[in-house]
């Protein structure tokens, strides 16, 4: 007889203990490098036209947003314009495009788009302003935001 019992050869317990602080670290890490939606929309929700053939932008820092729609001040009457969050005029979209290309680096400049997210009832009017505008600073690339058509 042995004096030695053999012992059943397995693996070990895996440790928990370390769990909760990882899962506090991700969260953290997730609520730190998440950004907000970052414009208040001073105007009423934009109801955006349908499109057949919708495509999203791969590069979201290279475009700049122009709504447009009715206010929600009452007192004013008429398609309104915001810029980031606040209300404009169609003569501001020059400093607000300049403004823009100064935070990408010279090589993204000619990739640089405006997104119009206008109303479906907005007038034909103001949008062919502002593209006058976007023209005489050599602002030519223009998207207009949609939604996918449902068949």
């Amino acid at each position: 007889m042995s004096k030695f019992k053999k012992q059943k050869k397995g693996l070990p317990p895996i440790s928990t203990a370390s769990l909760p602080d990882i899962v506090f670290m991700l969260l953290f890490f997730f609520m730190v490098s998440t950004t907000m939606r970052e414009t208040e929309l001073k105007i009423k929700q934009p109801t955006l036209p349908q499109a057949h053939n919708v495509s999203k932008f791969e590069h979201k820092n290279l475009v700049s947003t122009v709504y447009i729609g009715k206010s929600l001040d009452p007192n004013n009457e008429g398609d309104v314009i915001q810029l980031n969050d606040k209300i404009s005029r169609v003569s501001d979209i020059k400093t607000f495009i300049f403004n823009n290309r100064e935070k990408l680096l010279e090589d993204e400049i000619p990739f640089m788009t405006t997104l119009f997210k206008a109303d479906v009832n907005a007038k034909v009017g103001t949008i062919a302003d502002i593209k006058r505008n976007l023209r005489d600073i050599d602002a030519l690339k223009i998207s207009y935001a949609a939604v996918e058509k449902q068949d």
